[in-house]
């Protein structure tokens, strides 16, 4: 045990006095969600909820963890349902202020689940999204690492993950246990709250040795809390075998079911039938009720004991999973119960649980007398775990412009990537060095190869290159701790969860990191959650997805992505860009990273593409003036490609297809029809300045102005590789009418031409789009 963590106890004076906070935090935490449903004024009639058996079963763990084993080092990943635990943690530790403790899930104040960037008390993790917290710690362990050995002050500490046992259904959670990178996570700590309930029901068959199989294939140390102290020394007496082996093989639902029953229905349910029923009647029959009782309920994860010295035996050389026995609502009058998930106790029940634990419904907010050892236990806790304040590093300069000449010949926006990040390491070193690149096993195939071979590949400790000496090898794979490449295996899940941890350094250690994700852009969707929760909570990053839409046409309708573009505007905190030319690539990617590692920062994703086009078809300006207005325009979202005297129609299109559009605006003038031509890089800044325009958002408009002059408004024609309705609001910027074009069906293999031809984004069907809206 290296982890140096909580003091050694007095065993019967500190767990007396932890006991005694542990009752405390039972009742405030009850009564946080008593007074958000039952006692603040509620004019609407809306259900607020919280979850008080949740909270219930997650006390006696949380008092163990903050009152004995946390260091100021270490971090905890809360589950969601037991956020009103840690606010009354918080509480007592003296960083709540009592006047919060009335706001649970009203507008401003506690949230429901616990929230880095919402709640004003201290959480380390934002969790609700179940399996997304649960996993979190794994990626900021990777990511403190990742920052104490390039730039240092992260220093170290365990990560702890606060996990109920329906979270292990989710995938996710496997995805995350198995990949190797976690393997050497040694000071990831898992606890289950193994209490056996769902939402809905008991569960019947949890199968808790095959989970706990699971985590020891992976490498993980498995410690299992099934018994307290009082149970296990009932099993030493006569009878004792005979009473643990009813209750091993008895089922979750006839368990629950017990913990519903008086102590006389208990007598004559519990020994069963079988050879073991006459050993634990003679057993029980020596106990009196309430004794009877507590046993019952006296589980691993309820027993102060039990809990301090398993915390105690951690081997931080692997990451570990202590699996603790619990009951869903512990110490309520709904313990036990199938459908307590959502249960509110009566005033009635909060009047005798006032009265049992000692406290005062009408004062609930209550804390511990001065002078008394649960004050001086609180004190001496907030004490050892009150972390200095981290004064973040401001970010890297990030050049606008790498200069260079105005790009021919052909090539394409994926390749631009690539070429970037080199082109930094050797024009903005300083940058450069700050960003950290991630992908699920497609860097070879994303075009980061000559920034791996450049940079190398982030592993905890040094491993050598076999391959350095094949003459055939074109990536070397140089693994070494001054790497910046992180290479996880094929679960974009991770990778995004990695992308989020990274993303948050400049909050947690104050050293901002640039992390730029790689992923082919069809899997996106499957990324999309936990890359939401991670901006939720404050990881600031850049999502490249690559290649793109219909134009990866011979792979077919599984590789080919539709709802991403739109998908960009939508998320929050996010800036989406869809460039066409490898110049304009450069500079979108350019502006996404000056935006990250601040607190006013945003995150980015680019949708990038392998088709081959013609860059001389951008029209870079020479003029350094007009250079520098071009590149503004992109970075405000669009810029004009053609301007005709007279145009009677307007081309808005973006990405590959940009190819179309302009072989459309040929086709059509030969027609004698003139017709704008508009570049647009991110219809997500174009729909802010929308709303801005209109006093809904407090974004620049400007570019509005320059692309779409109001004396310049003819029908237009919208066409992107992805929904048509991603550029449909574009039509109500000088309210003209719109025709929209995309892929609105299940891609299908075959050339580009094909391919556009079957979904209407070819040139012919941009052009018959246009004298439609001409005639």
């Amino acid at each position: 045990m290296t982890h140096g963590g909580g003091r050694a106890l007095d065993r019967t004076a500190d767990l007396a006095v932890l006991e005694a906070v542990e009752r405390r935090l039972l009742w405030l935490s009850t009564a946080i969600v008593d007074h958000a449903n039952r006692v603040r004024p509620n004019p609407s009639g809306l259900k607020v909820g919280g979850h008080q058996a949740s909270s219930a079963s997650m006390t006696s763990i949380m008092t163990a963890l903050w009152f004995h084993a946390l260091t100021a080092r270490d971090r905890v990943s809360v589950k969601p349902h037991a956020s009103p635990v840690l606010h009354a943690i918080n509480y007592l530790l003296g960083e709540l202020d009592e006047s919060r403790l009335t706001t649970l899930r009203a507008f401003g104040g506690l949230q429901s689940y616990p929230s880095r960037t919402k709640d004003p008390d201290p959480v380390d993790y934002s969790t609700g999204s179940v399996g997304i917290g649960a996993t979190a710690p794994l990626w900021g362990a990777l990511a403190r690492r990742y920052v104490e050995g390039h730039f240092g002050g992260a220093g170290t500490g365990r990560q702890y993950s606060l996990l109920g046992d329906a979270e292990l259904d989710e995938g996710a959670v496997w995805e995350a246990v198995q990949d190797p990178m976690v393997q050497g996570l040694g000071e990831a700590v898992w606890i289950v709250d193994l209490n056996r309930q769902s939402l809905d029901r008991v569960v019947p068959g949890i199968a808790a040795d095959r989970l706990q199989g699971m985590f020891a294939a992976a490498g993980w140390q498995v410690i299992t809390l099934k018994y307290g102290r009082l149970l296990e020394e009932l099993f030493t007496r006569p009878g004792g075998e005979a009473l643990r082996a009813r209750i091993d093989s008895m089922g979750n639902p006839e368990y629950q079911r017990l913990l519903r029953c008086s102590a006389d229905e208990l007598r004559d349910r519990l020994p069963g039938t079988g050879s073991t029923a006459g050993p634990v009647a003679g057993l029980i029959a020596s106990l009196d009720d309430s004794s009877l009782l507590a046993a019952l309920r006296n589980l691993g994860g309820h027993d102060i004991g039990a809990l301090t010295e398993a915390f105690d035996s951690v081997d931080d050389a692997c990451p570990t999973v202590i699996f603790a026995y619990t009951v869903k609502g512990h110490g309520l009058p709904t313990q036990g119960h199938p459908q307590n998930h959502s249960s509110l106790l009566t005033a009635d029940q909060m009047s005798a649980l006032a009265d049992r634990l000692g406290t005062d419904l009408d004062h609930p907010w209550q804390a511990f007398a001065p002078g008394s050892p649960e004050a001086a236990l609180c004190a001496a806790a907030s004490a050892r775990l009150h972390r200095p304040a981290h004064v973040p590093q401001e970010p890297p300069a990030i050049p606008a412009d790498l200069g260079r000449p105005a790009p021919t010949g052909t090539g394409n926006t994926q390749q631009a990537l690539g070429r970037v990040l080199l082109d930094l390491t050797r024009r903005a070193p300083g940058a450069a060095s700050r960003i950290v690149t991630v992908s699920p096993d497609v860097s070879s195939s994303t075009n980061l190869g000559g920034w791996l071979n450049k940079v190398g590949v982030w592993s905890p400790t040094e491993r050598p290159d076999w391959f350095a000496d094949d003459s055939e090898t074109l990536l070397h794979w140089q693994e070494r701790p001054t790497g910046q490449h992180v290479e996880l295996g094929i679960a974009e899940t991770n990778l995004v969860g990695v992308l989020g941890e990274l993303g948050a350094t400049w909050s947690r250690w104050g050293q901002p990191l640039l992390p730029i994700g790689v992923v082919y852009d069809p899997f996106v969707n499957r990324a999309l959650e936990p890359w939401s929760f991670g901006i939720y909570a404050g990881g600031q990053s850049i999502l490249v997805g690559t290649p793109s839409g219909v134009t990866l046409a011979p792979e077919g309708g599984a590789h080919q992505s539709i709802t991403t573009p739109s998908l960009g505007i939508e998320q929050p905190g996010c800036v989406t860009y869809e460039p066409a030319f490898a110049v304009d690539t450069e500079w979108c990617l350019l502006a996404a990273l000056g935006n990250l590692g601040r607190p006013d920062g945003s995150s980015a994703y680019l949708r990038l593409s392998t088709r081959p086009v013609d860059q001389s078809l951008a029209a870079v300006p020479g003029d350094p003036a007009a250079r520098e207005r071009r590149r503004r325009q992109v970075t405000a979202g669009a810029y004009r490609m053609r301007r005709h005297d007279k145009p009677v129609v307007t081309i808005a299109a973006m990405g590959a297809v940009m190819t179309e559009a302009l072989a459309a605006a040929d086709r059509l003038a030969a027609l004698g029809h003139q017709a704008d031509v508009v570049c647009v890089t991110s219809p997500d800044l174009l729909f802010r300045a929308l709303q801005a325009r209109r006093g809904l958002a407090d974004s620049p408009s400007w570019i509005l102005d320059q692309v779409f002059p109001a004396d310049r408004a003819t029908p237009l024609v919208t066409v992107l590789d992805g929904h048509p309705h991603t550029l449909a609001f574009l039509g109500t910027i000088r309210n003209t009418p719109v025709t929209t074009l995309g892929v609105t069906a299940f891609g299908q293999s075959g050339s580009i031409e094909d391919v556009y031809r079957h979904h209407g984004i070819d040139t012919s069907g941009v052009v018959a789009a246009a004298l439609d809206l001409i005639d």
